[in-house]
């Protein structure tokens, strides 16, 4: 008798080790929008991609990089659209884990030469991107809502390099948000100060794995964005979508 209950307890264990597998590796299905993006728009779906594989869970970047210092600019009205466009109420940013922890090594280096880093964005809703598009048709700087973007997707940070002792920023020729030639990687009409610390950030952000972006000496990003699904999840209730 006891034999038979230890081989059907076996056997169920079989079965429910079995059928997590299974779910783990059932394709999740993403409804797609009016462009034929998949974008995820809510948490069940969220989670589902983060079951299959962890690294693409989004993490609040002060917790993995407490030093970090935030001047998130769409949440006020100190950007390029003059308007909010972020709820009043975010004070907390996110980035998948991979990327965060990117983000961190560079963190580290700079604080060794009393450096460190301002986050002016990084994970933006999708629903952003399309009010973007609304004001600006140029591509140069606003991502196309039919393509989505690396900051659509959690891989995406725009920053700049300050000096830890009173946060002052490194003079980088322009400010966020400029849509100048100045603010181009290939621009070369700058002192040697502000090139120097635009070959300084590059180099150090591509030591560590991210991509510039050509046209915006702030941004950077995560490479292979295919892998990484769109997110329309909204920033302000980042502790509801994504956690601590």
């Amino acid at each position: 008798m006891l034999q038979n209950f230890v081989c059907k307890t076996a056997a169920f264990c079989m079965l429910i080790l079995f059928s997590t597998g299974s779910d783990a590796q059932k394709p999740i299905t993403v409804p797609q929008n009016q462009y034929g993006l998949k974008v995820i728009d809510n948490q069940q779906l969220y989670s589902q991609t983060i079951f299959q594989d962890s690294s693409k869970k989004m993490v609040n970047l002060k917790k993995v990089i407490p030093e970090l210092v935030l001047d998130l600019r769409y949440a006020t009205t100190n950007n390029f659209t003059n308007k909010r466009m972020y709820p009043k109420q975010t004070i907390e940013t996110y980035l998948r884990l991979p990327v965060a922890k990117a983000l961190l090594l560079v963190q580290q280096e700079l604080s060794a030469e009393g450096l460190g880093l301002k986050i002016f964005d990084a994970y933006r809703p999708y629903h952003i991107t399309e009010k973007f598009w609304e004001l600006i048709h140029d591509d140069r700087y606003v991502a196309d809502p039919s393509k989505g973007s690396g900051h659509n997707r959690g891989i995406a940070v725009d920053l700049t390099i300050i000096y830890l002792q009173d946060e002052k920023e490194l003079d980088m020729g322009t400010g966020f948000d400029d849509f100048s030639d100045t603010a181009h990687h290939s621009f070369t009409a700058l002192s040697k100060e502000v090139l120097d610390n635009r070959k300084m950030f590059c180099s150090l952000m591509e030591k560590y794995g991210f991509k510039k972006f050509d046209t915006e000496w702030w941004h950077y990003s995560w490479p292979n964005p295919e892998y990484f699904e769109i997110l329309d999840l909204d920033i302000a209730k980042g502790k509801k979508y994504f956690g601590e």
